[in-house]
C-alpha cells in the first residue's frame, strides 16, 4: 500500500514529503509493534532502551551521560527513566565512591531476565518486519536511512 492510500491523500505528493511520511508512518507501525511485545513486563521502550544499555556494559555500572548518550531517542529523561526501573528492581543507583556527584547505574539479575525473556521475541519482531526485503535490499536500506539522517548534521 502506498503511503497516500494509507493517508487517503488526493494530491499527488512529492517524493521529498514522501520519504518523510512513509519513515514516519513505518516508525509508527513498528513502534505499535514493539509496544505491544513490551506492555506485559510493564516496561516503556525507553524504558526497555535503558535495559539493553545497561546490559551492554557487560556488569560495569553506567552513570547517567553514558546512557543519555547511548538513547535512541536523545530528548529522555534518563532519571525519570532510571527511577521508574529502580521501582521495577530491573536497576541499582549508587553514588560513585570517587566522585560523589556523579551516579552509577547498574542492571539487576531481575533486569537481565526480563531481557533475557524478551530477547527471542524481539528478534521475531525484527525478522518479521525484514521478511519481504532480501538481505542485499536490508543492506541498502540502512545506507540510505543513514545517508539521508546524516545531511541534518
Amino acid at each position: 500500500m502506498t503511503i497516500e492510500e494509507v493517508i487517503k491523500s488526493t494530491v499527488k505528493l512529492d517524493n521529498a514529503k514522501k520519504v518523510i511520511l512513509n519513515i514516519m508512518y513505518t516508525q509508527n507501525v513498528i513502534q505499535d509493534h514493539f509496544n505491544e511485545l513490551i506492555k506485559p513486563y510493564d516496561l516503556s521502550g525507553e524504558q526497555y532502551n535503558v535495559l539493553r544499555i545497561l546490559r551492554g556494559q557487560k556488569g560495569n555500572p553506567a552513570n547517567m551521560c553514558v546512557i543519555q548518550e547511548r538513547m535512541l531517542a536523545k530528548t529522555s529523561n534518563t532519571t525519570r527513566l532510571v527511577d521508574k526501573l529502580l521501582l521495577k528492581d530491573f536497576v541499582t543507583r549508587n553514588v560513585c565512591p570517587n566522585n560523589r556527584r556523579k551516579i552509577e547505574v547498574l542492571i539487576t539479575q531481575k533486569g537481565l531476565d526480563v531481557l533475557r525473556e524478551l530477547d527471542p521475541k524481539i528478534d521475531e519482531h525484527e525478522r518479521t518486519f525484514a521478511e519481504n526485503i532480501s538481505t542485499e535490499e536490508l543492506e541498502l536500506l540502512n545506507q540510505l536511512l543513514e545517508k539521508y539522517r546524516t545531511q541534518q548534521n
